[in-house]
């Protein structure tokens, strides 16, 4: 995923189930994806997201990690040609900005709400250029170009894939139930270069490392069943990815459309079903913001092996986010284990969501007034 799972983030984006009159396509088998088109946005499904995290070192190596993620969320009922205002609500974006830095175990998050009218947010259908007033992503010559920037805390990189696109899920989608459309469509970048600068209190830091990129598109992906989800994101000392995704039940149990995708160093994928791995948490930790109680520390257990991911400190969570009205954890993690016999290493992202409530089912009423 990421589900709309990119997993996420969308969490807060689960509209009311999509109707036969809904203007809106659903994710069904059989999409051929076209590219550079499908790195656009997609107006004709109801939910979709942009997604990049990443594990990045100073000159001294000072590690720093980074989520910034752009949300467009369709909504019905708004028809160009009755209402043609430029103030019109046809869609609601959404951005959510991080800094992990770790050396010092201080987070900084942000959050933007706005709709499309007079221009303060959007998404092309004909390049990759998603904006939320000054926060924006754009593409030239393969490389991404992440801007954002808040209350001294700035992102400004830039991203060149070292693999290709991997395809997530079978026959052109990501199940996440078992309902006709209770999929997305879903891939990633898994592996990208990066360079650039962040900025903490206004302070300049040239950085470098590597970045994951989810792009994810859908109208009525989770089912009613699912509470939250936990969503991994790892790679690799040995050029090795895994994306991971273990979706939350009622009963505390794991939806069987869970799953995942392997990418192995020459960039050959393997779909990884729900009866072949388990996620098991083995401490926890208790955010003295919220009350929610999140896993701190995971055994990861496929048929290649047995990963141990640890997050580089304890409190990355995004907390009473006006945008989802509640919090999630999604944070930089470390890696060690075993794959194939042999012992690795790696960074990588987890994102936790439904810990401090279950899943909404409807966009919260901040954001409509936006």
């Amino acid at each position: 995923m990421r589900l709309v799972i990119a997993f996420l983030a969308l969490f807060f984006l689960l509209l009311p189930p999509v109707s036969a009159q809904t203007p809106y396509k659903q994710a069904l088998p059989g999409y051929s994806y076209q590219f550079p088109r499908d790195d656009f946005s997609h107006d004709e499904f109801r939910i979709e997201w942009w997604y990049y995290t990443g594990n990045l070192k100073d000159e001294n190596d000072r590690p720093f990690g980074y989520q910034l993620t752009f949300f467009r969320v369709g909504l019905e009922g708004e028809n160009p040609v009755t209402n043609p205002s430029s103030w019109k609500i046809d869609h609601l974006y959404f951005a959510h900005m991080t800094v992990s830095d770790i050396h010092d175990e201080k987070f900084h998050f942000f959050e933007r709400i706005n709709r499309k009218g007079v221009k303060n947010a959007g998404a092309a259908s004909d390049q990759l250029h998603v904006w939320n007033e000054n926060w924006s992503l754009s593409s030239k010559n393969n490389t991404h170009h992440l801007q954002a920037s808040e209350k001294g805390t700035e992102l400004d990189l830039k991203l060149t894939p070292i693999k290709n696109r991997v395809l997530h899920g079978k026959d052109g989608i990501s199940k996440k139930g078992s309902g006709s459309g209770n999929a997305s469509h879903y891939f990633s970048f898994p592996r990208m270069k990066t360079t650039g600068k962040i900025f903490l209190k206004g302070e300049a830091i040239s950085v470098t490392g590597t970045s994951w990129m989810d792009h994810e598109f859908s109208s009525n992906q989770l089912n009613d069943n699912l509470v939250g989800w936990d969503w991994f994101s790892i790679k690799l000392n040995n050029q090795t990815e895994l994306m991971l995704y273990q979706l939350r039940d009622k009963n505390g149990g794991k939806d069987p459309h869970s799953s995942g995708t392997l990418v192995s160093p020459d960039g050959k994928t393997r779909h990884i079903l729900n009866e072949e791995f388990s996620i098991t948490p083995k401490k926890f930790w208790t955010s003295p913001h919220t009350k929610a109680t999140y896993p701190a520390s995971w055994t990861l257990t496929l048929p290649e092996g047995e990963l141990h991911v640890t997050p580089d400190f304890p409190d990355q969570e995004l907390y009473n986010l006006r945008s989802i009205s509640g919090s999630y954890w999604e944070g930089s993690v470390s890696i060690k284990g075993e794959l194939q016999g042999k012992q690795v290493t790696g960074k990588g992202y987890v994102e936790l969501v439904g810990y401090e409530k279950a899943l909404k089912q409807e966009l919260p009423s901040e954001a409509l007034r936006k």
